[in-house]
């Protein structure tokens, strides 16, 4: 027997809400807002850098930015913390014996950042001694920290870039 011809709209329609009430790949994660902290530039020398989170996340800073690039020697905070400003990712890991593994998953989120108009992605990669785990993940006031980088924990923070920064959207230099 044929079936009345409004079933196969309401069976699109069933399919189409089933599809969009699945939960969001981001919801078992949270990247708590550091609380509000100065944009003061200092000197890079300083040690008055950040906002006393390890890793910082916000707070004085270098006036200088860091390419937007994979780093193979740690680089100073002080001066990456102006690229979080700038709305720029900065991927961090400390593992003194090496992690390839983790730096590639750092490099893959690297490739998922905010492409800048110069054409350059805006995030870095640097290893970072004292992290208090292996990986860091890290925007202006947002951080996301583990032993292993989590690549859908990764894409999830970058759905936060730019959001807080003081200077949005700023290009990165390559």
């Amino acid at each position: 027997m044929p079936q009345p011809s409004f079933v196969l709209p309401l069976l699109l329609v069933s399919s189409l809400l089933a599809c969009s009430s699945d939960s969001d790949e981001c919801d078992p994660f949270t990247f708590e807002q550091a609380p509000e902290a100065s944009t003061t530039h200092v000197l890079c020398s300083s040690t008055t850098c950040g906002n006393g989170l390890n890793p910082p996340t916000a707070g004085p800073h270098c006036s200088a930015t860091l390419s937007c690039q994979t780093y193979t020697a740690e680089q100073n905070p002080c001066i990456w913390l102006h690229n979080l400003e700038h709305g720029h990712a900065v991927f961090l890991y400390d593992c003194p014996d090496g992690c390839p593994d983790e730096v590639a998953r750092l490099e893959q989120a690297r490739n998922e950042a905010k492409v800048g108009s110069n054409g350059v992605r805006r995030a870095l990669i640097t290893p970072a001694s004292g992290l208090p785990h292996r990986i860091a993940a890290i925007l202006w006031r947002r951080a996301y920290l583990a032993d292993s980088a989590d690549p859908a924990a990764l894409r999830c923070l970058l759905r936060f870039q730019d959001q807080d920064a003081p200077e949005p959207g700023l290009a990165c230099s390559p």
